[in-house]
C-alpha cells in the first residue's frame, strides 16, 4: 500500500495532540497528521488478491446507554472477517478480535500482521471491527457531512459507545455462528490498544484476555508528565548523533528568522521542494515537526509503509543525512535530506503540498475525541528538548471543541488510571501491555508488571506497536522473542479457558 497525502489527524497514532511552540506561534501536530506528498493514495480494496478478509456490515444501535427515542436509531457498522483457519464452533476455536482505531478499518487490518501470522497456530477466526464515525461506519444515514455537522451528532462518538459496539457485535456474531463457547481475545495497537485493554476490563465476560500494544492508558492529565512525549523523541535522535540533535534543535529559530526576511520564504520553499502555492514559516515548521515525531514513533527495525514508505531504522537514516559531510554547513540541505527519509524515501515525490487537507484514511473524527475525552497532554518541551521549549496549555483546548467543554478527568474516572497497579491487581486479569521505549507514546504506557496475569513486555529498541506488524525474515532477535512471549501467554489463556 503506497501512502499519499493524509489529513489532519492522527492522528493525531494518536490528534493525540502535540504542540511544538516557536517564539511566534503554536504549530499543531496530530496523530496521524498530514502526510503531504505529491503522489495519490492507492488503497488496497477488500477484493484485493491478498484475500485477507471479507467485508460485512452489522446493524448497530446509535446509543447504548439511554432509552430516548433517538437512541434507538441504527447505523451500519463495518467489520472484516477471515475464517480461513478457524477451527469452528465444534472445537470452541478462538476468535481474535481487533478493536478498531480512529480510521478506516482496512488500514489497520493491513498493518496488524500478528493476528494473521498466528491464526493458523490457534485455528482462530479473525474479526476487525471498525470504530463508529470512522471509515464506512457512519451514523445518521451513512452521511459523513451530517454525522460530523455539529456537537449533537458527534456526541455519539466516544470510547464507551465504541466498546459497547464491539461487545454487541461480537456477541451477536458468536450467536449467529453457534460459537457462544468460543473464547474471544482482543487485540489493538495505539488507541486501539487502549480500547483492547478497556474492553477486557469492562467486558470480561465477552473477552478472556487482551493484547494492548503501545496503549497510553496513563497518558492523561495529572497522570503522565506533558514533557514525556518530546523527551523520548529527543532521546531517540540524540542517541543516534549529538550533532543531529543539535542541528534540529537549532533549526526552529533559524527557519523562523529566515521566513521573516525578504525572499526568505521563497528560499525555504525551494530548499524543501515545497509546491508552488502558499507557504508560511509556521506551516513549514509543522511539516518538519511531523517528520521528526512520526519517524521517531515508527522507528521500525525493518522497512515499513504504515504512515509513509520508510527504510529500516529511519531515525538513524535521518541523522545520517544531517551528519553527511557533503552538505557542509548548509542547515537547510541537511534538514531537507532528513525530512525526505519520511516524506520521499521512494524518490517519487517532485514537491510537497503543505496545504493538502485530504483524509484518505478517514481519520477526521479524532479531532472531536481529542477535544472531548481523549485529552492527552503531549505538547510540553523542556530546555533540553529537540523542540522549542514550551508549556503544555490545556486552556486552548476548549476553543476548538464546537462549544462543548472537554472532560480531561473522564477517562481516568471511567477506566481507571490513578493507582493503576493497585486497582488492576485487585480487579483485572489477562492483559498484555507491550511498549517500545523508542515510541514517544510509551511515556503514557504501563511499563511494569501488575500481577501474574497482567504483564508488561518492554522492548528498549521497540517502536509504536511494532509487535503487531507482519513478521519478516529480517526481524531482529529481540522482536521475535517479544512475539513468542505474547503467543505463549495467549496460549496459556486459551488453555486455562
Amino acid at each position: 500500500m503506497e501512502t499519499g497525502s493524509m489529513s489532519l489527524w492522527f492522528l493525531l497514532l494518536f490528534s493525540l495532540q502535540v504542540f511544538v511552540i516557536s517564539s511566534a506561534h503554536f504549530v499543531p501536530i496530530r496523530f496521524p497528521t498530514p502526510i503531504t506528498q505529491f503522489q495519490a493514495e492507492k488503497k488496497v480494496s477488500v477484493s484485493s488478491p491478498t484475500g485477507l478478509y471479507k467485508e460485512k456490515f452489522f446493524t448497530q444501535l446509535l446509543d447504548h446507554f439511554n432509552f430516548n427515542p433517538q437512541s434507538y436509531q441504527t447505523f451500519q457498522q463495518r467489520y472484516l472477517i477471515n475464517d480461513t483457519f478457524w477451527g469452528g464452533p465444534e472445537k470452541n476455536a478462538p476468535i481474535f478480535l481487533y478493536t478498531g482505531n480512529e480510521g478506516d478499518i482496512e488500514w489497520f487490518a493491513q498493518n496488524t500482521g500478528f493476528m494473521f501470522d498466528n491464526a493458523p497456530r490457534f485455528k482462530a477466526l479473525l474479526v476487525f471491527i471498525e470504530h463508529r464515525f470512522y471509515g464506512e461506519s457512519m451514523p445518521f444515514g451513512g452521511d459523513k457531512d451530517v454525522a460530523y455537522s455539529n456537537a449533537s451528532t458527534l456526541g455519539y462518538l466516544s470510547s464507551t459507545q465504541a466498546l459497547a459496539d464491539y461487545a454487541t457485535l461480537v456477541t451477536d456474531l458468536k450467536n449467529n455462528l453457534s460459537a457462544t463457547d468460543s473464547p474471544v481475545v482482543a487485540f489493538g495497537g495505539s488507541y486501539g490498544g487502549m480500547l483492547a485493554a478497556w474492553f477486557r476490563l469492562k467486558y470480561p465476560h465477552v473477552a478472556i484476555g487482551a493484547l494492548a500494544s503501545s496503549a497510553p492508558i496513563l497518558g492523561f492529565v495529572n497522570l503522565t508528565s506533558p514533557y514525556s512525549f518530546t523527551r523520548i523523541i529527543t532521546k531517540d535522535f540524540r542517541s543516534e548523533s549529538e550533532n543531529c540533535y543539535q542541528v534540529i534543535k537549532a533549526s526552529w529559530q533559524q527557519i523562523e528568522d529566515m521566513a521573516n526576511q525578504k525572499g526568505g520564504l521563497e528560499k525555504l520553499r525551494k530548499s524543501f521542494k515545497i509546491c508552488k502555492n502558499y507557504i508560511s514559516g509556521g506551516a513549514l515548521l509543522s511539516w518538519l515537526s511531523t517528520a521528526w515525531v512520526y519517524t521517531a514513533m515508527t522507528d521500525y527495525p525493518t522497512p515499513s509503509n504504515f504512515l509513509n514508505p520508510m527504510p529500516a531504522y529511519p531515525v538513524k537514516q535521518m541523522c545520517k543525512a544531517i551528519d553527511d559531510p557533503v552538505t557542509g554547513n548548509d542547515t537547510l540541505a541537511k534538514l531537507s535530506g532528513a525530512a525526505s527519509v519520511y516524506y520521499n524515501y521512494t524518490g517519487t515525490a517532485t514537491c510537497f503540498d503543505l496545504n493538502d487537507t485530504s483524509d484518505p484514511h478517514g481519520l477526521g473524527g479524532w479531532s472531536w475525541q481529542a477535544c472531548t475525552e481523549m485529552i492527552l497532554p503531549t505538547g510540553g518541551s523542556d530546555e533540553e528538548s529537540i523542540f522549542p521549549a514550551s508549556n503544555w496549555n490545556y486552556s486552548q483546548r476548549p476553543s476548538s471543541c464546537l462549544g462543548v467543554e472537554p472532560r480531561p478527568d473522564w477517562i481516568p474516572t471511567e477506566f481507571g488510571g490513578h493507582n493503576i497497579k493497585r486497582v488492576l491487581k485487585r480487579f483485572g486479569s489477562n492483559i498484555i501491555f507491550f511498549n517500545g521505549l523508542r515510541d514517544p507514546w510509551s511515556g503514557g504506557g504501563v511499563v511494569s508488571d501488575i500481577s501474574k496475569s497482567i504483564v508488561t513486555i518492554v522492548a528498549e529498541k521497540g517502536a509504536h506497536h511494532v509487535d503487531l506488524r507482519f513478521a519478516t525474515s529480517e526481524d531482529p532477535t529481540w522482536l521475535r522473542q517479544v512475539r513468542q512471549r505474547e503467543v505463549t501467554i495467549i496460549a496459556q489463556w486459551l488453555s486455562e479457558y
